[in-house]
């Protein structure tokens, strides 16, 4: 099986190694590539080209990171993940699931309308708008950059003087319900999970609101709840993804709320408490859907016979 796995620029390798050493533990031909070397090129019978397959294209794409970039640059690599699913390559996740989970916003509308609990959230655009709802809400709210993760950018929101300017926001205003810790410490959970199961999970704690490990929170083994592992399947199978990281957060009255859904998630701290392997688990249920996708997959027709016309 040809596998091409795309990774991040410049940035570590630490996630990709160890799925790239499953793979092969399972005696696929595997690429390590990105999708900033990729191009499309209408000369090859497939039209898209990556590095390592001499112009053909791979049995199915295992998609770490698309890289940061333009507005562009990222419209363009999306559009090779789409023309990859198009072409018939099991693409994990695919362009789609990035693209709803990527856009915050996004991922909480498909989570309400799926009935997924979550904070209440309202995103807008222009300081006006935001202006106008910090007041009338008159609650704590928590701030996200649209495009962010591992807890970069977060702002608590007491009052409408807490709001980033326009350019620091880039005139989008995202604006969660804050949630209040039970207790001393505030703690919520990461689930790993895929189509087929809960693969990890871990409670993470800190002394303030803030608690991704790459911030400084204390990660701890965990083993989820029937609630929290069929939250978690729900919040993936809302936004289409195979695999994923779902946020969990509990309120103070007991209920249990999902936060965010990661659909390209680090595990690094997560590994460091749990004694499953996950890149491991992880590879077997994505060669799973790549063996179920190939069977599933239609027989190419062959062509028609040309019969003598009858005089």
């Amino acid at each position: 099986m040809r596998i091409a796995l795309f990774l991040e620029e410049e940035s570590g390798n630490w996630h990709v190694r160890r799925l790239a050493e499953a793979l092969r533990a399972r005696g696929a031909y595997v690429v390590v590539t990105s999708l900033p070397r990729c191009a499309f090129d209408t000369q090859l019978a497939g039209g898209i080209d990556i590095p390592g397959f001499d112009g053909r294209l791979p049995d199915a794409v295992f998609v770490r990171s698309i890289s940061a970039g333009t507005l562009e640059q990222i419209t363009f690599r999306l559009g090779i993940l789409h023309a990859l699913r198009e072409s018939g390559v099991r693409v994990w996740n695919d362009a789609r699931a990035i693209e709803r989970c990527v856009d915050k916003s996004a991922t909480t509308f498909l989570l309400h309308k799926a009935g997924i609990p979550t904070p209440r959230t309202r995103t807008m655009e222009g300081p006006t708008g935001a202006d106008d709802y910090v007041r009338s809400a008159a609650r704590p709210l928590i701030f996200k950059p649209l495009f962010g993760s591992q807890g970069k950018g977060l702002l608590r929101v007491d009052d409408a003087a807490g709001l980033p300017s326009p350019e620091a926001a880039d005139n989008i205003y995202y604006l969660q319900d804050f949630v209040p810790s039970s207790g001393v410490t505030f703690e919520d959970w990461r689930v790993i999970v895929t189509r087929r199961r809960v693969v990890a999970a871990m409670a993470r704690r800190a002394g303030n609101w803030i608690t991704n490990v790459h911030q400084g929170g204390e990660p701890s083994p965990h083993i989820p709840s029937e609630e929290m592992a069929r939250l978690a399947a729900g919040a993936l199978a809302a936004v289409g993804a195979d695999y994923a990281g779902v946020d969990l957060i509990r309120t103070p009255d007991g209920r249990l709320l999902v936060l965010e859904v990661n659909s390209n998630p680090s595990w690094r701290g997560l590994q460091s408490v749990s004694d499953v392997d996950i890149a491991e688990t992880i590879i077997e249920d994505f060669l799973l859907a790549v063996a179920e996708h190939r069977r599933e997959a239609p027989e190419p027709r062959s062509e028609p016979r040309s019969e003598p016309c009858p005089a």
